[in-house]
């Protein structure tokens, strides 16, 4: 298949992509790596007739910090920041779901912005921004919005952006201390897309208790999906084997919402997220403690 015909732009900056997006709005598309939306149009399945491609914009690419966290240029490729050590120090979840996300083709050309942008509720950096609270950072001509990752998507391949928008920069805190992290996830085969992930954060008090603590999932809904009443049945626990289970349990039974396909049913889907949030919680735990 083929693409339908479609007008081509390559500006060499922000405000130059900010102007077609204002332009041609629904009709326009932007192209960052082009994983998702060039088999999309060969498809057919979008036909945008305006493409814009932002590959020539340098500033869009960056990768800074400093103590208040790190910041992400929306153009930075995956490849990248799984090999960044400014990123593996400052954001470990973020380098430890990197090569989780498809294949080390996929990885060389795939952007952070692109994926984010797409939405697709299967895909790991969706679920661990949310994880990590991170905030995107959105223009438009003549206006700049920041917007948390929990309220940025909402639905299937939806985000809260609009047309003429434009996602310029991901911006990660840094953990408090004492903080301990992990990602988990089951697939078919290597590199395919997760039947059930999760990615779980904790922070402990000087007793080893909780005193934070976030558990979202992936392929387990229709975008990431938040399970805060499970996290909050950890706060101030001791954290025992009991509680772990019971944390997982409720998790998975009443927090998310799995479908059935012929990869897997939601039976087996609420299973994986039974076991798999059990183990994120116990390397998330270890890690908080100051244990590799």
């Amino acid at each position: 298949m083929k693409p339908a015909p479609f007008e081509y732009h390559a500006p060499g900056s922000v405000s130059e992509v900010l102007a077609l997006l204002n332009e041609h709005g629904y009709d326009a598309k932007v192209l960052a790596g082009g994983q998702s939306l060039v088999p999309m149009m060969n498809f057919r399945l979008v036909q945008p007739s305006v493409l814009v491609d932002i590959n020539q914009i340098p500033e869009l690419a960056a990768i800074e910090g400093d103590k208040e966290g790190l910041r992400l240029g929306a153009m930075v490729r995956h490849a990248v920041v799984e090999k960044d050590p400014l990123v593996k120090e400052m954001a470990p979840l973020v380098h430890e779901s990197m090569p989780l996300i498809a294949t080390s083709q996929i990885r060389n050309r795939g952007t952070i912005g692109g994926s984010l942008a797409h939405a697709d509720a299967s895909a790991e950096l969706v679920v661990v921004t949310t994880a990590l609270e991170a905030k995107f950072k959105i223009l438009k001509q003549g206006a700049e919005r920041v917007v948390p990752a929990s309220e940025f998507f909402v639905g299937l391949l939806m985000t809260v952006m609009e047309p003429e928008e434009l996602l310029v920069e991901i911006e990660i805190p840094l953990l408090p201390p004492r903080s301990g992290w992990s990602i988990k996830e089951v697939a078919r085969r290597s590199h395919d897309f997760a039947l059930l992930g999760v990615a779980a954060v904790l922070t402990l008090d000087k007793k080893d208790r909780p005193t934070a603590a976030r558990l979202v999932y992936l392929s387990a809904g229709d975008g990431p999906v938040s399970a805060p009443e499970a996290a909050s049945m950890l706060i101030g626990e001791e954290f025992a084997p009991e509680l772990i289970r019971a944390a997982a349990e409720k998790a998975s039974a009443d927090e998310i919402d799995p479908g059935s396909d012929i990869h897997a049913t939601a039976d087996f889907r609420r299973h994986l997220a039974n076991v798999l949030t059990q183990r994120a919680l116990e390397e998330a735990y270890r890690r908080a403690k100051g244990g590799k």
